[in-house]
């Protein structure tokens, strides 16, 4: 399998009332997180990314796609870096929001998470275990038209 580019989106899904859907990750479990994914090919636009990310996670194929232009830049975790190439050590992940109605469907790739939920804004950042995916969240109600 070819190295993961060190180039993602993380698609914080919530409804216009901000409830947060969350996904719990197969491995670890207690991790819960919302969508993310690192892009295909160098060359893939963002929004492709977002979108192919959101479907082969959470079946969700329609919504509100809103590109924040917000970027984070962090260190790779060190269970996870064996997936980028060798000297590799930092990630670039660019934040979307995905607006959809209440009560969409939701299915999971099994093989990637266990369980989802949609919790109240502030809840959901209290329960995500990454700092750069709650900041996300936390943004949440300043960047609503």
């Amino acid at each position: 399998m070819p190295f993961k580019i060190p180039e993602s989106v993380l698609v914080v899904i919530h409804t216009p009332a901000l409830d947060v859907l969350l996904i719990e990750r197969v491995e670890p479990p207690g991790f819960w997180q919302s969508v993310t994914g690192a892009k295909d090919h160098a060359d893939e636009p963002w929004t492709v990314t977002a979108w192919r990310e959101v479907a082969e996670e959470t079946g969700i194929r329609a919504g509100s796609l809103s590109d924040w232009e917000l970027e984070n830049v962090y260190e790779i975790y060190p269970r996870w870096a064996h997936r980028y190439a060798p000297g590799v050590t930092h990630n670039r992940e660019r934040v979307f929001g995905l607006t959809v109605p209440a009560g969409t469907p939701v299915q999971l790739n099994p093989r990637e998470h266990r369980a989802w939920r949609w919790l109240p804004w502030q809840q959901a950042a209290d329960a995500c275990f990454s700092p750069s995916n709650a900041e996300a969240i936390l943004q949440l109600p300043r960047r609503q038209p």
